[in-house]
């Protein structure tokens, strides 16, 4: 492929227009940028679109555009630019069990992006979003998810009867303490930090839990990964003395 060298070239173009959400939304398609993404990527089987990389750096593959080193850097959205920048189909499914994670107007794209990693480290079904929430496929999400939007499915719901299982709604206040691991499918629906879920949201849940905390509250982010940790905990049995073994199960 011929070398890109000037910032005005048409396919540099159509990356900084995939910047704007209402370009994603038209294309359904999104970038992302660093090597350890495009790897997150290529192990999750997801084809790039269209790649780029820095002139010379043998990153990404053989289909990818090699990019004079200030052109690549015209279009990226990290301070000390970036090596290699791929674009990717948006992929969206429907609400999926059995522990699936619901946010409802958290609008901070880096909450969302670390609620994807924590999804995706406790073995999540889904991650479904709600009216009010930041683009998930926006760079500054792509980056927190860490390579998870890559592997975590992804849903929108508008109506909490399309949440899967039993339906948990988080609050920092009120109801019991969360306990789990869960006992089947179950929905753990999450809020922003100031404004939390509406009441009508948590009225149609079957259960409302507290995580137990000295704070007044957690972040999003925050509060839903205490809460898939508590989920999909298991109890242990560890040593007590050096030569002590742990049964087997």
């Amino acid at each position: 492929m011929t070398q890109i060298t000037s910032p005005q070239n048409h396919h540099l173009k159509t990356l900084r227009r995939l910047h704007g959400k209402r370009e994603r939304a038209r294309s359904g398609t999104f970038v992302a940028e660093g090597e350890d993404l495009i790897a997150a990527a290529k192990q999750a089987g997801r084809p790039v679109l269209a790649g780029y990389r820095l002139a010379g750096s043998g990153a990404g593959g053989e289909d990818f555009h090699d990019v004079e080193r200030s052109a690549l850097a015209s279009v990226s959205t990290l301070g000390s630019g970036s090596r290699v920048i791929a674009v990717y189909e948006q992929r969206w499914v429907r609400p999926a069990g059995p522990l699936c994670v619901y946010l409802h107007g958290v609008g901070d794209p880096g909450n969302v992006g670390t609620v994807l990693r924590s999804a995706h480290a406790f073995g999540a079904s889904s991650v479904v979003l709600g009216p009010g929430c930041a683009d998930p496929h926006s760079a500054k999400a792509v980056r927190a998810s860490m390579g998870a939007i890559f592997a975590v499915p992804l849903a929108r719901a508008e109506h909490v009867g399309e949440l899967p299982g039993e339906r948990v709604a988080l609050l920092a206040d009120a109801g019991e303490e969360l306990r789990g691991p869960a006992g089947g499918p179950v929905t753990l629906l999450v809020g922003a930090e100031r404004l939390g879920l509406p009441a009508e949201l948590v009225g149609a849940c079957e259960r409302v839990a507290r995580i137990p905390i000295a704070a007044e509250s957690l972040n999003a982010a925050m509060a839903a990964t205490v809460a898939l940790y508590e989920m999909t905990r298991r109890p242990h049995r560890y040593p007590t003395r050096p030569n002590d073994t742990v049964p087997a199960s």
